[in-house]
């Protein structure tokens, strides 16, 4: 690499899953185990059977689908020539399945019950609908790009190892259950027919002070209307709640991933499945281009963060994946498509989106889960990812460069004081860094190698 501050950086960021965050493996029940204390425990019922790996965030000892999936993506392309690193992902794809069938509404989980890692607890005082056991869930925040995720572990580790081996029982129940949410959750909160108010299967309520760490309305969240194909999110993926439940990138990513499935499923010879994913990737995305495009009177039409199905909306993006940004590198539009330019124009601009902080020091997309000061390096490498304008990846990855302090890639930068950073051991964000490395080495390798160099090939 050119710069040798960029390539130790990559050094890094690249292991950091595999160094600090492999908290427990096994290569099955009776073909030994790799973990950090504890001891074997008794396995019943078909569950926790052949290889299991448990994939810690970083600093919180849990582990969230959404979050793993994204760690290990950037290892993917090594599955099929190393051996140690296909029974880590198939591990981690089978422990998703044991955490999706136990609580499908659920983001984060605790260690499983093989491994004999002591729990630990998030502190809160949740009212949860349905009821989840704290033994095996770390928190409830029912998030559709989880489940989204789960699926995008498996398609991505049959895209680059052509292996069905994690096609079992209890994978096929995982399914099952994401379905079932996919049926409750795009049901509106009135009967069309009667007009009556349909309780939601899913309700959250925690005791805070802070406004999106839980849900109004007794915990159902904002009316929803009827007709619309779009599935109810109660949470974004930084695990803040949704204004509108019905949230476009989830939306979006949930029938790319749906369809993905459906083609290996194809292939595999499940056809049934794969025709019943293949309907609900259709819909989703149907219902994605006719409610959640909007007019905007200065960009003209573009892709709103959440609806209603009533015409209300929200103009945002949110630092975390999924994205609007990232809609085209999670598959859903490509990087050309004009309604996504222009709402990549809206939402990189401080006028056009409230997230979109400036400062001395640092700029880029942020939230409301940090707070107004805090821009997130994770937005930077999602904008190189959607970018063709080499000036603007080169200025994205120069400015996390520059704010990664400890050599390592942080969650949010204070924008105006670049030491001023939230969480030192983040996986998820130096997995998004290594990812971005890796897609410039095949798509611009020039922009990061010295001349002469042979091209990457994973």
């Amino acid at each position: 690499m050119k710069d040798p501050d960029l390539a130790r950086l990559f050094e890094n960021a690249f292991p950091s899953t595999t160094d600090t965050t492999i908290k427990f493996h096994t290569k099955g029940r009776d073909s030994g185990f790799l973990r950090f204390g504890g001891s074997r425990t008794a396995v019943d019922d078909g569950a926790w059977e052949g290889p299991q790996s448990f994939i810690i965030t970083g600093d919180i000892i849990a582990e969230w689908l959404r979050d793993s999936t994204n760690q290990l993506r950037p290892y993917q392309a090594l599955a099929k020539k190393d051996p140690a690193i296909f029974d880590l992902i198939l591990g981690a794809i089978n422990t998703q399945s044991e955490y999706v069938i136990e609580s499908p509404y659920c983001n984060a989980f605790q260690p499983p019950p093989i491994s004999n890692l002591p729990i630990t607890s998030n502190g809160q005082d949740d009212i949860v609908h349905p009821i989840y056991e704290p033994n095996s869930i770390f928190e409830c925040k029912y998030e559709l790009d989880s489940l989204a995720h789960f699926l995008a572990l498996a398609n991505d580790f049959y895209e680059h190892t052509g292996s069905t081996g994690f096609l079992n029982d209890r994978w096929f129940l995982a399914v099952e259950a994401l379905i079932h949410v996919l049926e409750r959750q795009s049901r509106p909160t009135f009967d069309p027919e009667t007009n009556g108010f349909l309780k939601n299967e899913y309700t959250f309520q925690r005791w805070t002070n802070v406004g999106t760490e839980t849900l109004n309305l007794q915990g159902t969240g904002n009316p929803l209307n009827s007709g619309t194909g779009l599935v109810r999110s109660a949470f974004r993926p930084s695990d803040d709640a949704t204004i509108l439940g019905f949230f476009i990138p989830a939306n979006a990513m949930m029938s790319v991933e749906l369809g993905r499935a459906a083609y290996f499923l194809q292939i595999a010879g499940k056809a049934s499945l794969s025709e019943r994913l293949k309907k609900w990737s259709e819909s989703i995305r149907l219902a994605v281009l006719e409610h959640g495009i909007v007019k905007h009177k200065i960009y003209g039409d573009v892709f709103a963060f959440e609806v209603d199905g009533y015409g209300s909306s929200i103009l945002m993006d949110d630092a975390n994946y999924p994205s609007l940004l990232a809609l085209p590198a999670m598959g859903f539009c490509k990087i050309e498509d004009p309604i996504y330019q222009n709402t990549r124009k809206m939402i990189l601009d401080k006028s056009g989106n409230p997230y979109y902080l400036v400062g001395k020091d640092f700029e880029g997309i942020g939230g409301p889960h940090i707070g107004l000061q805090n821009a997130w390096p994770m937005s930077l490498l999602i904008q190189a990812q959607t970018s063709q304008d080499d000036e603007e990846i080169e200025r994205c990855l120069s400015t996390v460069l520059y704010s990664s302090k400890l050599g390592l890639v942080h969650e949010s930068i204070n924008v105006n004081h670049a030491k001023l950073y939230t969480r030192s051991w983040f996986a998820w964000a130096n997995g998004v860094f290594a990812a971005t490395i890796l897609d410039l080495a095949k798509r611009k390798p020039y922009l990061i190698f010295k001349p002469g160099f042979p091209l990457y090939e994973p």
